[in-house]
């Protein structure tokens, strides 16, 4: 093939491109030529090199070129990572703020409950309960005309509850306070007071008109449980039956005088202790057996204080 003699500023672009090809591979083969003189390569099957495989070789690499950086594996992995630490920090931050609001709601939870039940002790008025809850009520006994003579009637407690009624230790009688009942007086019946002790035991009501142990003081909220018997020991009780609503009982304390005002009489059995519970005003009660030398049940008196 003859040689193009033209000068190159004759040629056209395709032709120079088609030349410095041609260049190359003289160039390319004549290395080959001396790598096999020197033993140093082996026989290579010679290809052609075409213009359009140049373009091709041009093209691909200006597109290796032109790539953007930013498309890169380790530019990449630098974005996610960017990305999952500012999800990470959104996490975290979210999870502060959660953790403040339960606390923020938990104290002002407490301090609500506190509220309420400051206001719900200071709404209560706190009423004497007895020690323990009586199975019958008290001054029960046997007549004095029975054979055996006056004496606790054990026969009046159940008899399923009697062993556990005597397995109870007897009640400790507390030293009288300023606050307990001293003496009661009641006009329509009496033409002097008479003596009030703490407790209401076969041996306290010997000594008197007993009170039951745990019931109010005078004048306080709660009820005060009064009992003497009616046939026996100074027969204290023994006209309760003659008093109506409007008549006057007088209780005095070391310090004080209250006045009760009677509210209503009732006939009721020996077990019938729902009149001893703790009322939500000042109130007393009476108590005594009934009917007179008989014995087997309670006459009961109720009243409400009206000064004190």
């Amino acid at each position: 093939m003859a040689r193009d003699r033209r000068p190159a500023e004759e040629l056209a672009i395709e032709e120079l491109e088609a030349l410095l090809a041609r260049k190359k591979l003289e160039a390319r083969d004549e290395r080959l030529r001396q790598f096999k003189r020197s033993g140093r390569a082996l026989r290579l099957r010679q290809e052609s090199i075409s213009v359009s495989h140049v373009n091709d070789f041009r093209a691909v690499s200006d597109s290796q070129e032109d790539a953007s950086p930013d498309e890169s594996p380790t530019k990449q992995r630098g974005v996610l990572r960017s990305v999952f630490n500012r999800l990470l920090l959104l996490v975290e931050i979210g999870a502060v703020i959660g953790l403040a609001f339960i606390l923020f709601n938990g104290v002002e939870a407490l301090q609500q409950l506190n509220q309420e039940v400051a206001a719900a002790i200071g709404g209560m008025t706190p009423t004497p309960t007895p020690l323990i809850t009586a199975v019958v009520l008290p001054s029960g006994h046997t007549p004095p005309t029975s054979p055996g003579g006056a004496r606790p009637n054990e026969a009046e407690i159940p008899e399923n509850l009697r062993p556990l009624v005597q397995s109870i230790p007897a009640v400790a009688i507390p030293s009288p306070g300023p606050e307990q009942a001293r003496d009661i007086f009641i006009p329509v019946l009496w033409n002097a007071s008479a003596p009030v002790v703490q407790g209401d035991g076969w041996e306290q009501l010997k000594r008197g008109v007993g009170q039951h142990i745990g019931s109010a003081d005078p004048g306080q909220v709660g009820n005060l449980i009064l009992s003497a018997h009616n046939d026996i020991f100074g027969e204290l009780f023994r006209d309760l039956d003659k008093l109506k609503p409007g008549d006057e009982i007088y209780v005095h304390t070391a310090t004080r005088q209250y006045l009760y005002r009677v509210t209503g009489l009732r006939i009721v059995g020996s077990t019938e202790v729902d009149v001893m519970e703790p009322t939500a005003k000042p109130t007393i009660t009476l108590i005594s057996c009934y009917p007179y030398m008989v014995d087997n049940q309670r006459i009961v008196v109720f009243g409400e204080l009206v000064s004190g």
